[in-house]
């Protein structure tokens, strides 16, 4: 099985592996790892329309996109189809591929809100929002959902042909409702019927974290795209190890320790370049837990991150252990 090329709209990419939004993940830092390490588009963390409209610093700082990073998806949330598409209008002269919108966020904050995923209860606001999004903006305009909200709501086959019938240019899935919020199992069928439904292209998402998964992705659903989200955390080689498995058929060899360390402290120094020493070492601290998941000690290595507050310290801490 050969890597595709896959096409949003007018923007062609030069391979059909993206990178999911995840809030406190996806930021710049990361998305630049990942694109070195092959995957063909990434998305922002995802983004409050109404944020944007009443001018929060911090809200905007989400939205910066650096220059070698690739295709970059804007991903914005909300549940008004004026703010929505009237704030995707205007930041679509910024560096971003195409603009999505999120219908898949389980948190309750965001779900209470009416946004989110619970935006998969009511059709006629999607039809709105979508309908809206895609007359204003000339940029391409994608949807990410999940299989449904529960099992009693409309599911992700009737979503995708509301946003194809919009005139969006591609649809996400992610194969769990938003009951399951990441737990059990995806649901790869839902991709399959999505696939099936609509001619637009389908990019599937939920339980890659292997070259293998991927492949299995593709071929049990005929996907246009693979998605991978939380199984990059800590392994931005994923990318790299799925495009050489689909090519050659070879699994690529686990990281070394030395890979491992090098990434990190590459990683701790973007963070730090990009959001100044503070605030980059302490967002370090998740990532490092990531990283170092399944080496001797890593419990005792994580704690003594946790504690450590300046790149030289994260520095000497990281090559003194791995």
């Amino acid at each position: 099985m050969r890597i595709s090329k896959l096409k949003i709209g007018s923007v062609e990419l030069e391979n059909n592996l993206i990178l999911g939004p995840m809030a406190g993940v996806t930021d710049m830092p990361f998305r630049l790892l990942c694109r070195e390490q092959g995957c063909g588009a990434a998305y922002t963390e995802m983004v409050s329309a109404k944020a944007i409209f009443y001018g929060n610093q911090n809200t905007l700082e989400l939205t910066r996109v650096g220059a070698e990073e690739g295709p970059t998806a804007l991903q914005l949330f909300g549940s008004d189809p004026d703010i929505l598409s009237d704030m995707a209008a205007q930041m679509e002269e910024g560096p971003f591929a195409w603009i999505d919108i999120n219908m898949g966020c389980p948190v309750p904050k965001i779900v209470n809100n009416g946004e989110g995923s619970a935006l998969m209860k009511d059709p006629k606001r999607v039809e709105a929002i979508l309908t809206a999004m895609v007359r204003k903006v000339k940029k391409p305009v994608t949807v990410k959902f999940r299989k449904s909200f529960d099992e009693t709501s409309p599911d992700a086959v009737e979503l995708a042909k509301i946003a194809e019938g919009c005139g969006a240019a591609a649809v996400a899935v992610h194969g769990r409702t938003r009951q399951q919020f990441y737990s059990g199992k995806a649901d790869w069928d839902i991709i399959r019927r999505v696939k099936e439904a609509v001619k637009i292209p389908v990019i599937g998402n939920g339980d890659v974290f292997a070259p293998e998964d991927a492949e299995r992705m593709l071929a049990e659903t005929g996907c246009d795209g693979i998605m991978v989200a939380r199984g990059a955390r800590g392994n931005p080689w994923i990318f790299s190890g799925i495009l050489r498995y689909l090519e050659t058929g070879e699994l690529p060899p686990e990281p070394d320790r030395r890979q491992v360390r090098e990434m990190m402290l590459r990683h701790a120094r973007l963070l730090t370049e990009c959001k100044g020493e503070y605030v980059g070492i302490r967002e370090m601290r998740k990532h490092a837990g990531w990283y170092t998941a399944g080496i001797p000690h890593s419990a005792a290595l994580r704690n003594d991150v946790n504690q450590v507050e300046t790149l030289k310290e994260f520095t000497e801490l990281v090559r003194s252990r791995i």
